[in-house]
């Protein structure tokens, strides 16, 4: 696996190997690496010739009060299990790299706010603008044929959509699917906050989750009734919920009875860490 600092360094190799007629895929991720970002890795393997993994713990998408300081760091780890997967290339930006006039003075790339201003950008004001922006510069490094990002952020995968399809950047964007724990609960590099006891009751997202993709499929399109019910099980579990709302997969818009392609997203606290997680509903309407 080679390692790149120097962005034009990586540029001068990528026009190389897209010379002798290479595809390049690549993972964008903020390390702390996990079976969840290596499920993307051999994604990205199956849909191209090079892959280049990038891992930059990005400021501009963290709010005020947010974990950016202690977000885990775990160079050493993450490069042995990149190099277990035969991984191509490690992209390791640093902040002047990215920002070089620094995160407020940096030109910025702001998503439609019909995508951007519910769910996780209701309670995270900023956050997707952080998101957009980096992510437009890190593709404007690389300059990828396809580019694979994790479904169990969902709407951070629609919204990149968005962005590449309105900007015209010739780049196919893949949704790679979330990876779990044993129990159920998806995997996140947030994880790690949680206690033993912590992480057994976090599985109770995934199980409402289900519960209420189970109603939806038996016929049940009250879907603000079930919404307000899986937010009572949480709360009663001990979770501080965010959100639980079935939307239309396409636009992220609140659900209607006529609806045949659905998603079921939740987010909650439960202790330190913020929880994320989802379900896609797919009906056959008549």
């Amino acid at each position: 696996m080679k390692l790149f600092q120097n962005k034009e360094e990586l540029q001068d190799f990528v026009l190389e190997q897209k010379r002798s007629g290479k595809r390049i895929g690549f993972v964008p991720t903020m390390g702390n690496l996990h079976d969840g970002h290596l499920s993307l890795v051999k994604l990205a393997q199956a849909e191209s010739d090079i892959v280049i993994v990038s891992i930059f713990v990005n400021p501009m998408q963290f709010g005020p009060n947010e974990d950016f300081d202690a977000y885990p760091r775990t160079f050493e780890q993450d490069k042995e299990k990149l190099d277990s997967l035969n991984t191509d290339i490690l992209f390791l930006p640093n902040l002047d790299s990215i920002y070089p006039r620094g995160k407020e003075n940096h030109t910025k790339v702001e998503a439609i706010e019909a995508l951007t201003k519910k769910l996780c950008g209701a309670s995270r004001p900023g956050h997707f603008l952080g998101v957009t922006t980096v992510v437009n510069i890190l593709l404007n490094i690389v300059q990828p044929d396809i580019a694979v990002f994790g479904k169990k952020d969902y709407q951070q995968l629609m919204v990149i959509k968005r962005m590449v399809s309105d900007l015209c950047m010739p780049i196919k964007i893949i949704g790679g699917d979330i990876k779990r724990e044993p129990n159920g609960l998806a995997m996140s590099s947030r994880n790690g906050y949680l206690s033993q006891i912590e992480k057994d009751k976090a599985s109770h997202l995934r199980a409402i989750i289900l519960a209420a993709q189970k109603q939806i499929e038996a016929g049940d399109t009250n879907f603000r009734s079930l919404e307000k019910h899986a937010i009572q099980q949480l709360t009663n579990d001990g979770f501080k919920v965010d959100y639980f709302h079935i939307v239309r997969q396409d636009d992220l818009e609140s659900a209607k009875e006529s609806d045949s392609k659905l998603l079921i997203a939740a987010a909650a606290w439960l202790g330190q860490p913020r929880l994320i997680d989802n379900q896609e509903v797919n009906l056959e309407r008549a």
